[in-house]
């Protein structure tokens, strides 16, 4: 939705990946149950824009005039429209062990490539024509524990280019411009600000990029840095950042500097323990659950200390007294604490302080997509009214 009386500060919305669905007709089914609820919540009166998870499956259906013709007529019949897509999670997201299978397939491959250039191709027919961008989030590229197959860094640079070179095409074709947004992730070939710069500067960017991409399009090489600039950017978590211990103005300004587009910013929460103890650790025993990865890294006086999994963290809580603790694992951005915890959603108002005064992307998305696997006694409401509770809070910080 756009926020009243502040245009400037672009379009917000939710993620639907936290709703499950995987095939086609079990999207739409979802897409039924729980948008019109949230829609009369937030947005009664107005359009309300979309944030879709569309997963492989479901997009190799979308490629069929049938699908085509029911997405349109679910966006029509509900008075909302679509902006971005979560193109991180390809397959299974709920229900099933994810873990790093979320990065299956990484940008190495064909897979990845085909997939993303589909749902750039979804997005361009249904993308409104008074919004001038859609997005795309993605993979940061691979799991940091791949990258030491010889050749797999030169796949995904090319594979990136490949994929700037469509949306070339595609906007050649269509008129419509789509960005495709490098989400960073703890443990991922981008985790922080400064390798996402890197490799940008390093990779993305430099000659021979440019090079592949003028091979594929026929511009020139300034047109192709332009075309790389202007078709691939970041996806900037802010769950993510904070538990990075990332400084939220200098990451943004980082980026700024490098000339690194952000065309989405993922709103989102993250635990946090503030002096880890015997207590803490045994209270955090309910937030290791087998579907997805809850990375940690933890602040020590000699620097950081990341751990892949709660339970490879929670083995050496022993000797983690008295450090700080954050917790990849998403909750609800209208809560500060949780129980014995507190969130960094502190981090989070940084960010959108920041937004206000200056805007950082023009695409806001929540995305609190653990939902499912919260303690119960965090899951007091409907998901529903979660999701609107989560709208209003950042709609409210925006027009502080």
């Amino acid at each position: 939705m756009r926020i009243e009386g502040r245009p400037d500060l672009g379009l917000l919305t939710y993620c639907t990946n936290i709703h499950p669905g995987e095939s086609w007709p079990a999207l739409l089914y979802s897409l039924h149950l729980h948008v019109p609820a949230v829609k009369r919540m937030v947005s009664p009166d107005r359009p309300f824009g979309l944030g879709l998870r569309i997963s492989a499956e479901a997009a190799d259906a979308l490629v069929h005039p049938q699908a085509q013709e029911e997405l349109s007529a679910f966006l029509a019949e509900t008075d909302t429209y679509c902006f971005t897509i979560n193109g991180f999670p390809y397959g299974s997201f709920h229900g099933d062990r994810v873990k790093e299978n979320v990065y299956t397939p990484d940008w190495s491959t064909p897979e990845r490539l085909t997939y993303t250039n589909r749902l750039a191709d979804i997005l361009a027919a249904i993308l409104p024509a008074d919004v001038p961008m859609g997005s795309i989030s993605t993979v940061p590229g691979s799991f940091k524990g791949w990258m030491d197959e010889e050749g797999r860094l030169d796949r995904i640079v090319e594979n990136f280019v490949a994929h700037v070179a469509h949306l070339v095409d595609l906007e050649r074709k269509t008129g419509r411009h789509i960005a495709l947004a490098l989400e960073p992730e703890p443990c991922c070939l981008l985790e922080t600000i400064e390798e996402t710069v890197g490799f940008f500067e390093d990779g993305l960017f430099a000659g021979a990029a440019r090079q592949h991409l003028a091979n594929a399009t026929g511009l020139s090489d300034s047109d192709c840095e332009a075309a790389l600039r202007r078709h691939i950017g970041v996806c900037y978590d802010v769950c993510h950042a904070a538990i990075e211990f990332e400084d939220p103005r200098q990451s943004v300004m980082a980026l700024k500097d490098a000339g690194i587009s952000i065309p989405k910013l993922q709103l989102s929460s993250a635990l946090r323990i503030h002096r880890m103890d015997d207590g803490m650790a045994a209270a955090l025993m309910p937030f290791d659950e087998p579907t997805y990865l809850h990375q940690v890294v933890e602040q020590t006086p000699a620097g950081l200390v990341r751990y892949l999994d709660l339970p490879e963290a929670l083995a050496k809580s022993d000797k983690a007294a008295g450090h700080e603790w954050r917790v990849h694992f998403h909750v609800p951005v209208f809560l500060h604490d949780l129980a014995a915890f507190s969130t960094t959603q502190a981090f989070l108002g940084e960010i959108l302080a920041l937004h206000r005064e200056e805007p950082i992307a023009p695409h806001l998305e929540v995305e609190t997509y653990t939902w499912d696997v919260l303690p119960d006694e965090y899951r007091a409401v409907a998901v529903s009214e979660a999701i609107a509770r989560e709208l209003d809070w950042v709609a409210d910080e925006l027009l502080r």
